[in-house]
């Protein structure tokens, strides 16, 4: 057997495994909110494995452990794999009328936003990067700014149910986290082709690319969900709606990835339309019941295996200390162009009277970074000389994200509502 290489099997054996071992330690023992329990032992044991490494020399457990975590395309496992079904089951436990009547101020959220966002950071962290010496094109710090600027709906969502907060605020949060990343993943592509010093790109193709992708992915959703929906209006059969609903997440994702068009936006509103009570005053109660249980236990699943991916990403990702300064100074960044990004279109667009006093700090706190954006980090190609201190901020930003803001939003809120 080769030492070194293991199998899809034994990959997948290795994280369910890690993952449901990590997770009953953290039930017992630990006690914090799952998923971030999940990325901290993750972090732990791959720190702990590194640092016992270097002390007594275990190389084929090291590397048969790092070849593993290596063989993964994160890119392709979370952006073309996981993060179809992990949507779905988010938008289908979202309130669709009440997502419906706070659509304006998510979609401002989402569009004007993650722009704002996009530009503020590319800025400072060039600014960043040049004062301590690295070499590093404004392009190059946009591309960083496009993929680390959209909120990840899945650490989003993934706190949010573990704290209160206001309806109409957890309406607000969610959707923006669910839509943005649409406009940032357009603008990562075409970024990310201007820095690598691909064709020119005019204002007009952006355009056009964000009406196709956006807008294309968002009515070819539209149409699945619908057909999907009356498919499952007609019958009371809890496994083959399930079946359905299964068929309409991978056969959606990979239609709209087929004619480029946006996944995330496709599923998304094929979800909403499934959470519609349209659907539910046609199902039996205990049909309702199996089909929302069953994507409720795929999201935990997937979500328990995303997170523990993060954490052990460490043992692939080579840091130089130049570049782990940089990316401590990018979570301030990322901050401080966060609050930025939020004030600016709630103020400036008079939108302040729909949002419960704290709302700009709740919405800045609660901005978590997640999975995609480390999808994307990993997605760039590893001979550009700027993939290096770009992967140390997406990470440093990532887990500082997940971890210090995820755990620290429910007291925030508490202090915020309280008063």
């Amino acid at each position: 057997m080769r030492p070194h290489m293991l199998t899809l099997f034994e990959i997948s054996a290795l994280l369910l495994t890690l993952s449901a071992i990590f997770g009953w330690l953290n039930y017992r023992v630990i006690g914090l909110p799952h998923t971030i329990g999940l990325l901290l032992m993750a972090l732990a044991a791959s720190s702990a494995l590194i640092a016992f490494d270097h002390v007594f020399p275990m190389p084929d457990v090291r590397e048969t452990v790092s070849a593993a975590v290596g063989q993964i395309d994160f890119f392709e496992t979370v952006m073309h794999g996981m993060l179809a079904f992990l949507l779905f089951a988010s938008a289908l436990h979202v309130d669709f009328a009440l997502l419906k009547s706070e659509k304006w101020s998510i979609g401002l959220l989402a569009t004007i936003s993650t722009l704002l966002s996009i530009a503020i950071v590319g800025s400072l962290f060039w600014l960043a990067a040049r004062s301590l010496g690295i070499e590093m094109p404004i392009l190059w710090a946009l591309v960083f700014g496009a993929l680390i600027s959209p909120t990840d709906p899945v650490a989003v969502l993934s706190v949010l149910k573990s704290v209160r907060i206001p309806e109409s605020l957890e309406a607000k949060i969610a959707g923006e986290s669910l839509f943005n990343d649409g406009v940032a993943v357009v603008a990562f592509t075409v970024l990310l082709t201007l820095a690598m010093g691909g064709a020119e790109i005019s204002a007009t193709s952006i355009g056009k690319m964000f009406v196709y992708e956006a807008l294309g992915g968002a009515m070819l959703g539209l149409v699945a969900g619908y057909i999907a929906v009356h498919m499952m209006r007609s019958i009371d059969d809890y496994s083959i709606e399930i079946l359905i609903s299964l068929a309409l997440v991978c056969g959606l994702y990979a239609l709209a990835l087929r004619f480029d068009m946006s996944g995330p936006i496709a599923v998304v509103v094929a979800g909403l339309l499934v959470s519609t009570p349209g659907l539910h005053a046609k199902m039996r109660k205990a049909t309702r019941s199996y089909l929302y249980q069953f994507w409720e236990v795929i999201d935990e699943i997937l979500n328990s295996v995303l997170f523990l991916l993060i954490g052990l990403e460490i043992l692939v990702i080579h840091t130089e200390l130049v570049h782990a300064q940089l990316a401590l100074i990018a979570i301030p960044i990322i901050l401080v162009a966060r609050l930025i990004a939020v004030y600016i279109p709630i103020r400036l667009l008079s939108l302040g009277g729909s949002f419960f006093p704290g709302s700009i700090a709740v919405l800045t706190w609660g901005g978590l970074r997640g999975g995609v954006s480390v999808a994307l980090a990993l997605s760039i190609p590893s001979d550009a000389v700027e993939n290096d201190p770009i992967l140390a901020a997406t990470y440093f930003v990532v887990v500082f994200s997940i971890v210090v803001q995820g755990l620290t939003i429910g007291p925030l809120l508490n202090r915020l509502t309280s008063r």
